[in-house]
């Protein structure tokens, strides 16, 4: 009842409001974004791309087969840096938030992460003295893998929060996002391809080196257009910015958007196993094609084969979620993900072909995998809060972290299975025989841990209702 009134019917301005927060009024298409400003801001993405690839494919094998780290001891160095990010995370999108608060935007945050390049390199920089004891290199690469990952918190949270910030619909952000995921396909696809090339087998720690310069070379370069993107598409509001101060300790606000937003909560949780699957099949791709092909140089091939896709069919996707809607791709594409894996089961014994085909398919399932999740977030922000988007960073901060988590526990995964099966690290140049017990985890720890995982995030996925409120007739 509306207390001025003492009617049932609703005030002008809560008519206006209802119309904002009511996710069947929530349309446009996105067109009217000025398309330089947008590829600006998704060549942001390419940057991003390569530090999201390289060391979840390249550190655990990094760790056991050059710096002869044990499997054991090469995951933890992996998974301790990135279970910070559970907390670091949602402060930094809490410290956005504030910043767009007192300055009406988000940019100063967004250029502190530009420094990400120079960490990168020391993650695989490791002194020879160091490189000579396999703890003391473990602890050099978690230390510096902490770091960057704080540097690289503080580009994605403020960055991922752009398409939440904007003024456009339904349609729109997912046209926003197809844009950053085609780009972000290059970046992973010039970091995934590019990086086991010039680093090799892992016969030295040089090769690394100059892979990590190379590359993060073009990650800086890519970061600093995309923070420009960012700064055309989202003018600077009025000095006192457009949202209330809404802005309590980050953990808490971590509470209240999963307590109060029942969609995201369930977006959160399969993401945290979509992530957790895609990033274990990156650290067991090089383990796959050296043990289970025999053919290490194969690793650019199939990372090519997983990434390449997205480059074709992001648009595909895009135009078919106009019709059947964003929950029912993501479905789509969880399933097939599954079908993708327990392929990859067949290994050598179905010739080469079969495993590129199979990891064809992983890709084409790996553009919507990254395509809907990220552009449903700002769909279950705007259903929750309306224009009311001074809480974007704490929801971006959430999904970042839940990212990250699954960036740690995948490799950790694979590496607890590498661990359990008895594989034996070796330093550079050694030559060591791994026994059955080892090839097995390496095949099984790729395709059928994989397969569960999706499987999983597909049952969880199922429970999400909000789509059907967007694509609700009207």
């Amino acid at each position: 009842m509306n207390a001025a009134t003492g009617s049932e019917t609703p005030l002008p301005d809560d008519r206006a409001r209802a119309a904002r927060t009511d996710p069947a009024t929530d349309a446009g298409d996105g067109a009217e974004v000025p398309r330089p400003a947008l590829v600006r801001y998704a060549l942001g993405s390419a940057g991003m791309g390569v530090y999201v690839t390289v060391p979840g494919l390249l550190l655990l094998y990094f760790l056991t087969d050059t710096l002869g780290v044990t499997p054991w001891l090469a995951g933890l160095a992996l998974l301790l840096p990135k279970a910070a990010d559970i907390v670091l995370h949602p402060f930094v999108g809490s410290l956005s938030d504030r910043e767009r608060a007192r300055r009406g935007n988000r940019l100063r945050l967004l250029t502190a992460g530009c420094a990400l390049a120079p960490a990168f390199v020391a993650l695989f920089a490791v002194p020879g003295p160091v490189a000579d004891r396999p703890w003391a290199a473990a602890l050099w690469v978690a230390a510096w893998f902490v770091v960057a990952n704080a540097l690289f918190a503080a580009y994605q949270v403020p960055y991922l929060a752009t398409p939440t910030d904007m003024e456009i619909g339904y349609h729109g952000r997912t046209r926003v996002l197809s844009f950053r995921m085609v780009v972000l396909t290059v970046g992973i696809l010039v970091g995934g391809a590019l990086a086991p090339l010039l680093a090799g087998e892992g016969d030295s720690v040089g090769r690394y080196v100059v892979m990590a310069l190379a590359l993060g070379a073009f990650t800086v370069v890519f970061q600093y257009v995309g923070v420009g993107g960012v700064r055309d598409l989202l003018p600077a509001p009025g000095p006192a910015g457009r949202t209330g101060d809404r802005h309590g300790p980050a953990l808490a606000q971590v509470r209240d958007v999963l307590r109060a937003n029942r969609p995201f909560r369930v977006l959160v949780s399969c993401y945290l196993l979509v992530s957790t699957t895609t990033h274990l099949v990156l650290a067991g791709l090089p383990y796959y094609a050296r043990h289970e092909l025999g053919r290490p140089g194969f690793t650019t091939v199939l990372m090519a084969a997983f990434v390449a896709p997205a480059l074709l069919t992001t648009p595909l996707w895009f135009r078919l979620s106009r019709s059947w809607g964003k929950q029912r791709c993501l479905l789509l594409c969880q399933g097939f993900f599954v079908a993708g894996a327990l392929g990859l089961a067949a290994g050598k014994a179905a010739g080469l072909l079969v495993p590129v085909l199979c990891t064809l398919v992983l890709g084409v399932c790996f553009a919507g995998l990254q395509l809907f999740p990220f552009s449903m977030v700002p769909d279950t922000v705007r259903a929750a809060d309306g224009d009311e988007t001074g809480r974007t960073g704490a929801y971006t901060g959430v999904w970042t972290a839940t990212e990250a988590t699954g960036a740690a526990v995948g490799p950790y995964l694979y590496s607890a299975a590498l661990a359990l099966g008895g594989y034996a690290a070796a330093r550079a140049g050694e030559e060591v025989t791994q026994t059955g017990g080892a090839h097995t985890a390496i095949l099984l720890g790729f395709t059928l841990l994989p397969a569960l995982l999706m499987a999983a995030a597909l049952a969880v996925q199922s429970r999400y209702r909000l789509d059907a409120r967007f694509t609700a007739p009207r």
